[in-house]
């Protein structure tokens, strides 16, 4: 495996929002989730999005994956303008470009584990690659457990299967969004560690909300979203560079 240039990953964007705005209600009881957001996620690079509860941090990645409708603005993957697609082809773009991790692992109880992370693509009527396929089952650590289903793997391995599910068809983003929040820390480490060498290793590009500190240090950069807007942004993050610029959105919080 190469890695990819250093130089395509700071120039290709594989997302973009565009004065992205998300409101909800009318009159007295209007809420401005995003409030005209613009930003780019760069391809083969790690963006955790971070804020308070009710910042808009999952609105806006469920608006840029497509999950969710917005009220105003621009969202693309790639080239694709998401505001102009109809519904199957909104389901199309997610199903073929667009991979996704949630906080519950959305295994299905009566597939193998190998089942699981080939659905996607057997619904879709597409032949996974084998050499990719075996690639990131051997990366996420599941060569043992193909046979096994769901109720036989522990959580930490229950959301190593959505990672490879996630990773399995080549997509041109992945989505996480607190992808491990149900996971005690060694499993938790061990899921973002995979992540990360799939970012460093195989040039995927990862978006990942999350409200962990140390989840956040393994992304490249860290987003920091306060009342719907942008208001600040980190690079090359540690765990205690995050928490400090939290504790300072914290302090405004509290003497505005």
């Amino acid at each position: 495996m190469t890695s990819t240039p250093l130089a395509d990953r700071t120039t290709t964007v594989a997302a973009r929002a565009t004065e992205l705005s998300k409101v909800y209600g009318q009159g007295e009881t209007q809420v401005v989730a995003l409030d005209q957001v613009t930003v780019d996620f760069p391809q083969a690079q790690f963006t955790a999005i971070m804020g308070p509860s009710g910042s808009g941090k999952s609105t806006l990645m469920h608006c840029v994956a497509g999950l969710d409708s917005f009220s105003s603005g621009s969202v693309r993957i790639g080239d694709v303008e998401l505001g102009a697609l109809k519904d199957k082809q909104l389901t199309r773009l997610r199903r073929d470009r667009i991979g996704f991790i949630f906080q519950a692992f959305n295994l299905l109880p009566t597939l193998t584990a190998l089942e699981n992370i080939t659905l996607p693509m057997d619904i879709a009527g597409r032949k996974p690659d084998r050499e990719w396929l075996d690639k990131v089952i051997g990366m996420v650590g599941l060569s043992d457990r193909l046979g096994h289903r769901p109720s036989q793997l522990s959580g930490g391995q229950q959301q190593r299967v959505a990672v490879a599910r996630a990773l399995a068809s080549k997509p041109e983003i992945i989505f996480g969004d607190e992808p491990t929040g149900n996971l005690d820390s060694r499993s938790g480490a061990e899921v973002l560690g995979f992540l990360r060498n799939s970012v460093r290793e195989m040039g995927q590009t990862v978006v990942m909300v999350t409200h962990d500190p140390v989840a956040a240090a393994y992304a490249d950069r860290v987003i920091f979203l306060a009342d719907g807007r942008i208001v600040d942004e980190l690079h090359e993050p540690t765990a205690e560079t995050v928490l400090d610029r939290m504790k300072r959105f914290d302090a405004k919080g509290r003497t505005s």
